[in-house]
C-alpha cells in the first residue's frame, strides 16, 4: 500500500498566536510552501463528528480571510457533487458563494472590512 504523509509546521510567537505556517506534502517533493492560513476538517469515524483546525498567522488581512471562506466553501460544494452527486446541495454551495462575494463587495464599496 502507497503511504503519503502531509506535514504543517506552525511558528508562535510568546502569546502562542501563529507568526508563521508551513507544510510540504510526501507525494510533491521536498518543497516546503508557506500559508497564511489553515482550515483542516476531518471526520472522527470513532466520534462521528467532525474535528476542525483553523489557524491563521498575524498577517492574514480580514478581507482575505473572507475570500478564504468563500473558496474553501466553493471547493467544498466541487467535493460534495464529486463525492455523492448530490447537486442541490452543491448548487445550494455555490449560491452561497455568490451572496457572499456579493456582501463582499458590498462591504469594499463602503469602504468596510
Amino acid at each position: 500500500m502507497k503511504k503519503s504523509e502531509i506535514y504543517f509546521s506552525i511558528a508562535l510567537d510568546e502569546n502562542k498566536i501563529p507568526e508563521a505556517i508551513s507544510w510540504r506534502a510526501t507525494d510533491a517533493g521536498e518543497k516546503i510552501h508557506f500559508a497564511k492560513a489553515i482550515n483542516i476538517s476531518l471526520w472522527d469515524r470513532d466520534q462521528a463528528g467532525t474535528m476542525k483546525i483553523d489557524l491563521w498567522t498575524k498577517d492574514m488581512p480580514v478581507d482575505e480571510m473572507k475570500y478564504f471562506y468563500v473558496d474553501t466553501i466553493g471547493a467544498m460544494a466541487q467535493s460534495i457533487a464529486t463525492a455523492t452527486s448530490d447537486s442541490v446541495m452543491a448548487q445550494k454551495m455555490r449560491t452561497l458563494c455568490e451572496e457572499l462575494m456579493q456582501h463582499i463587495e458590498e462591504q469594499q464599496q463602503k469602504g468596510d472590512s
